[in-house]
Parts: structure tokens; sequence; C-alpha cells
């Protein structure tokens, strides 16, 4: 299997330039609880839409290495603009899975179109004409405002047969939108409800659910076929793509709250009350080296899903239990700077309170809990069977 190509969606000036964007539309972002367009326009101009993206179809046919600061550049700025950036490359992956007539309605119009979507078992469906007649109900579906095809997962059930999960391709003509989202985290990423009623999709539009787990391509090429990472398993990159815009806000709080320190630093003065230069320094070690561990646990998960290689499952368990440490690492290193930022920091017009509030707002995701996923780990690295 051919190693995954380390195209970035585009330099990082470019990403740069998305964050300081979406900096700058920040606040009314928030109030209005979805991007402002302009800042969507921006990041499908810097590819993050196409980078999964087969060759065949305009992509890049990207591998996961090449996220790492991308994404997070965004994130110092804006992790809520971030996180919809890393919505923007998972689901136009998963989209890779579809037959090859399905990829082709996706991206028929070129390589950029917006995908959202939920694989949380919202949905059913019922076989019909060819396809399927699918009705559901999926919350937290972040950028929906501004997508052009959402993926939602429904249960399917033929007659005399069991329940299959699949993953159904959904024009942004066929659902509705309810403005839901009310987190005090991540408010900008616009995560509202999705509604589909009674909607008929053709069968090239939906693929079993287990190929996406698996990592296993559409038989006629797929998702193996020019990119979108063949025989990666989702378990083994799904909290990679939660975790970057985390680690984003992480490293952009340590720099608000270095350039804070310097200026108290600055002017101190003897016999005065307040914490000592020793407070900042272990602050600053702490936070940076937590942050630091955080990024290389994620660049080891990237590095083994571009290795080209079949992704064991004690790889894929590895992977979970490092991205919910990571969540950890990254919530406790924000709560360590901002507790130590002062009043100042606490302000609403200090972007640190904003980070502080989406890394925590992120780390609540379900993929993120340390339990669940040390017990994934265990059961491989441990296993419990004859000697």
């Amino acid at each position: 299997m051919p190693q995954q190509t380390q195209s970035a969606p585009e330099p990082a000036l470019t990403t740069r330039a998305v964050g300081a964007l979406a900096a700058d539309r920040a606040e009314a972002a928030e109030a209005a609880r979805s991007l402002d367009p302009d800042v969507v326009r921006a990041l499908l101009d810097a590819g993050f839409a196409r980078h999964f993206v087969p060759v065949a179809h305009g992509g890049h046919a990207g591998g996961f290495g090449a996220l790492t600061d991308a994404v997070t550049t965004i994130g110092a700025s804006c992790p809520a603009t971030a996180w919809c950036a890393s919505i923007a490359l998972s689901l136009s992956r998963m989209a890779g899975f579809l037959p090859e007539e399905g990829r082709g309605r996706i991206w028929q119009d070129g390589p950029d179109a917006l995908v959202v979507g939920s694989v949380s078992p919202r949905g059913r469906a019922l076989p019909a004409d060819g396809g399927w007649q699918l009705t559901g109900t999926w919350p937290y579906v972040s950028a929906v405002e501004h997508s052009d095809w959402a993926l939602v997962l429904g249960l399917a059930k033929a007659p005399d047969a069991p329940a299959e999960r699949r993953i159904f391709a959904v024009p942004r003509s066929a659902y509705a939108i309810e403005r839901t989202w009310s987190d005090i985290g991540m408010r900008a990423s616009g995560s509202h409800t999705l509604t589909v009623d009674d909607l008929h999709v053709p069968v090239e539009m939906s693929f079993p659910v287990d190929d996406l787990m698996a990592g296993r391509p559409a038989v006629d090429g797929g998702a193996g076929a020019g990119g979108a990472a063949p025989g990666v398993p989702l378990a083994a990159v799904n909290g990679l793509f939660f975790c970057l815009p985390m680690l984003g806000a992480a490293e952009g709080a340590l720099a608000h709250w270095s350039a804070y320190a310097q200026d108290r630093l600055r002017a101190e003065r003897p016999g005065v009350p307040g914490p000592g230069r020793a407070f900042y320094e272990e602050t600053l070690a702490r936070a940076g080296g937590e942050i630091d561990a955080a990024r290389l646990l994620l660049e080891r998960i990237a590095a083994v899903a571009d290795s080209g290689r079949e992704i064991t499952a004690l790889e894929t368990a590895r992977a979970q239990r490092d991205c919910a440490l990571v969540a950890d690492l990254l919530v406790g290193s924000v709560d360590r700077l901002f507790r130590a930022s002062g009043t100042a920091g606490h302000s609403e017009s200090s972007p640190l309170q904003r980070l502080w509030r989406d890394v925590h707002s992120a780390a609540g995701h379900i993929v993120l809990q340390f339990g669940p996923n040390a017990s994934a780990y265990a059961a491989q690295a441990l296993p419990v069977g004859p000697a």
C-alpha cells in the first residue's frame, strides 16, 4: 500500500490569514452561533474541504501528517473555526467511501463541496425503489448552515434481515436545520440540528458504516483510489480531528498568557505584593510541556495513519487512548494558564477566556472520554485468555 502524500491544505501563510480573519470575526460569530460566511469561504479557499478528496475528483488525496500545523494555526486564533475545518476534513474523507457514482455527485461541481454530518445512529431507513427511505434527526452537526452535503448514520432495516448501520449522503436541499446550538464553548461552530423527513436516498449515495470503521474502501476504488487514506480505520484517526483544534487553542492560550506574564515581570517591583518570578516560570514550564507532549502524541497518530501499512488493533486502541489523554493534558494546561492569568485574563474582552471555554467544550466530546478508551486499550494490550 503506497504512503500518503504529505501536502498541506495550503501554505502556512494562508492558514495564518484564515486564523487572523477568524479572530477578527470571532465575537460576532459567537453571537450569531455560526461562522462568518467570509471565514467559511477562506477555509474552502485554503483547501480544507479538498484535502482528502481523491485526485480523480480534483482533490489533493492528502495524508494526516500535514494537518497538524494547518489546523492548529487556525485554532490558536479561533478554535471554533479550526473545529469546522477539521469537520470539513473528516467528512470529505468519509465521502470518499461512497460508490463511484455517489462520489461523482458529491464533487460534481468541484472538490470544495462542504460536507458535514454525524455518525450517531439517529436515523432509520427502509428499502425503497433501488435505495432507501430515510428519516431522522441529528443534533450537534457543526457548520451545518454553510454545508453543501451531509453524511448521516441510520439503521437500515430490510424485511427478514438484521438492521444494518449505513451512512447516507444527503444534499443541502433535502434537509432542514433547527438552530439548537447553545453550548458555552465552541459557540461559533454552529453545531445545530439536522433533520431529514422521509427522503429517498439512491443506493449509490450510501455505504455500510462497517466499511468506514474498518477503513475498507468501495470495491470500485473509492477511498483507496488516489487518496482519502485507504486502510485507515475510523477509530485510528477520529479523535485526531477533535484534538487538533484543542491543541491550537492551547498553543494560542500559551502565547496570550506568555505575553501577559512578560508584562507582569517587566512591571515587577521589589516589595510589591504578587506572584514572584518562580510562579510564572513554573506555570510556563508545566503548561508548555503538557502542550508539547500533546502535540507529539498527535503527530505519532498521524504518522501511523500515513505509514501505508495495515494498522493493528493495538495501534488503533492506542490512538484512541492517546487522543483522550491529549484532551486531558490540554484541558489541564489551559486551566493552569487561565488560573494564572489574573483578572484581566478572565475579562470578556480577553481572547484567553474564549480559548478556555472552547477547549472545555471540545473535551466533552464522547470520543475523548478517557475511561472507555482506557478499557479498549487494555483489552488489546493486556488480553485476558489462556496462558
